[in-house]
């Protein structure tokens, strides 16, 4: 349910899996539909079994559609695994995981693709099935795939992430696609909105989950071009990344795991960045950070990083 008394324009979110679907919730519960836009990374994408497998926007639409597994914050709640064992029984990998329900959206969107379907159309149409008022659109429909590059030598996202438990020590990152992807009419659209308010970059990955959306030139230049403030919020707090492999990655890339150093990571992009309350001591006077609690555990958490964002964005303090 949306929270009453929403005077603002239109919002757009970039975000990935897990830790960006919880802010993206947070604002589905004070944007009005109609006014939010959610754009999810792409670089995690894969074929698996022969389906078009779409990890995060799968997570963000099964978030916002009240459907996501409570336990993990990927996969579908109430999941079935007959697929799966079905699977190991008959002597095929299993290193990834499909549950029954989440294996039919990725075999609807593999059809419809097949038929020539863009994935932007095809994610609008799985999340209003699903009930999901706003707007989820793909970084791009072009493939845009991470490539983590390792001592054990260049590895695909969910090789490394899943299959290797992101155990092989990081060298490097590259999108491949990125270069030459395009970004489609919708994602075009909601950044020339003439009420655009902000734009938050959730408390994703910095260098897997956001990077390969900015990676995309047409999209970066958008983003550099907005008329709208940006706000991205740490996903480091006290020192460690709440979920995934960013502090690890950072470490082996030799970066030091603080706020500081993802907001230089950002640059000049970013407006206002918000740390955690644990990590206010860091903020000083730099005129660009803010301070509010960004530890999302419960659904009221999400709301109030929400509000906290965009009163940021709009010059103000909670």
């Amino acid at each position: 349910m949306i929270q009453a008394g929403y005077r603002g324009g239109t919002v757009i979110a970039l975000c990935g899996g897990i830790g960006g679907a919880k802010l993206a919730l947070g604002l589905a519960r004070v944007v009005p539909a109609e006014k939010l836009t959610v754009i999810v990374n792409t670089g995690d994408d894969f074929r698996h079994f022969g389906l078009a497998v779409c990890p995060d926007i799968d997570t963000v639409v099964y978030t916002l559609a009240g459907r996501a597994n409570p336990q993990t914050g990927w996969g579908r709640a109430g999941e079935s695994w007959r697929f799966m064992e079905a699977v190991g029984e008959l002597g095929g990998e299993t290193w990834f995981a499909l549950g029954d329900t989440d294996l039919a959206t990725c075999a609807v969107r593999t059809a419809r693709l097949a038929d020539g379907a863009r994935l932007t159309t095809v994610t609008a149409d799985i999340a209003r099935a699903l009930g999901v008022g706003c707007a989820v659109l793909p970084a791009s429909d072009d493939a845009v795939r991470t490539v983590v590059e390792t001592a054990d030598g260049d590895l695909a996202f969910q090789t490394y992430f899943v299959g290797c438990r992101c155990a092989p020590a990081i060298r490097g990152l590259r999108f491949d696609g990125a270069a030459t992807a395009r970004v489609s009419p919708e994602v075009a659209a909601a950044f020339a909105a003439p009420d655009l308010e902000a734009i938050v970059l959730c408390p994703s990955n910095p260098y897997l989950s956001i990077d390969p959306i900015l990676a995309i030139p047409g999209l970066r230049a958008l983003i550099a071009a907005r008329r709208a403030p940006l706000v991205a919020v740490s996903p480091i707090v006290g020192g460690t990344a709440l979920k995934g492999p960013l502090a690890k990655l950072m470490a082996e890339l030799g970066l030091a795991v603080t706020p500081a150093t993802v907001l230089a990571h950002y640059g000049d992009l970013v407006d206002v960045f918000v740390l955690d309350t644990a990590d206010a001591d860091q903020a000083g006077d730099a005129p660009r950070l803010r301070v509010a609690p960004s530890v999302m555990v419960t659904l009221d958490d999400r709301i109030a990083l929400a509000r906290s964002v965009l009163a940021f964005a709009r010059g103000g303090r909670p």
